[in-house]
């Protein structure tokens, strides 16, 4: 079969017992990617793609398409100075929605700045992502070149991803620690927070990234003002703390993924 026909939709369709194949970019990195149809393929597909497991998982969401070019050379720092070198200091694996937007750009970027090596996995909807070296598509997104892994799930919707992005970073997890962190983002990010609560597994809101990391910022510091339902689900939740600064946010995550003593430079974001 070849993976990138497309049906008369134009909709990627793929086996529902899919083998794991690999993705070529013009950049010249490639990846592990592998079609998963249904929950309890999850595992097998996670040991095809060589996945280790336990392993503390960073869950990386917020904002995509609409994160501004001003925005994201703002967070360009933080991404290559703090948050690729611990993920490759602390072992993590790190998930996000894998497209070639926001801050999965960011961070498929900064890892490739680095030369690290810890596996960067990207989890898209097979009805909204179009694959490396075929014809770009009207309404549908590119895959991050840098990313390590792939999984591409069923969903003609954003968001559809999301469930599946929680259970793998649980399935990955396992015993060991996992965490969720919050960048800008918008209504998207927030539905990943609801699911990434529902695993009860603890959430970082990077204040002052803009848009909603802002709106739970706010609303977590005047909880009695009136919210959103979405929002104060999150706020209710009792396991989302919030980081205004990089030295913050770097002891959070030492904290939550139980680091050694030792400490790497870490930059301040630009006021």
């Amino acid at each position: 079969m070849d993976i990138g026909s497309l049906a008369s939709q134009r909709l990627l369709t793929m086996p529902s017992n899919s083998a794991c194949f690999e993705l070529s970019f013009a950049n010249g990195s490639s990846a592990q990617a592998i079609c998963v149809q249904t929950a309890d393929a999850m595992p097998k597909a996670l040991e095809q793609l060589g996945l280790y497991r336990p392993a503390p998982v960073l869950v990386l969401v917020g904002g995509a398409s609409h994160l501004s070019r001003l925005e994201a050379q703002r967070l360009t720092g933080l991404f290559t100075h703090l948050l690729a070198p611990l993920a490759e200091e602390l072992g993590m694996t790190v998930i996000d929605g894998g497209t070639d937007a926001g801050v999965m750009q960011l961070m498929g970027m900064a890892r490739a700045a680095c030369r690290a090596t810890f596996p960067l996995v990207g989890i898209a909807p097979l009805g909204k992502v179009y694959l490396p070296n075929h014809r770009p598509i009207a309404q549908l997104q590119a895959l991050e070149p840098n990313h390590s892994h792939f999984l591409l799930v069923p969903g003609q919707h954003w968001g559809d991803e999301s469930p599946w992005i929680a259970e793998t970073a649980s399935l990955i997890a396992g015993n060991a620690p996992s965490l969720t962190l919050l960048i800008n983002g918008g209504s998207i990010a927030l539905v990943d927070l609801h699911e990434s609560i529902a695993h009860r597994r603890p959430v970082v809101v990077m204040t002052g990234t803009g848009r909603l990391a802002d709106e739970i910022t706010a609303a977590l510091r005047n909880p009695e003002a009136e919210m959103g339902t979405g929002i104060s689900l999150v706020v209710r939740s009792g396991i989302v703390e919030l980081s205004k600064t990089t030295t913050q946010l770097r002891n959070a995550l030492c904290r939550h993924f139980q680091s050694d003593s030792r400490r790497a430079p870490v930059a301040q974001l630009p006021a």
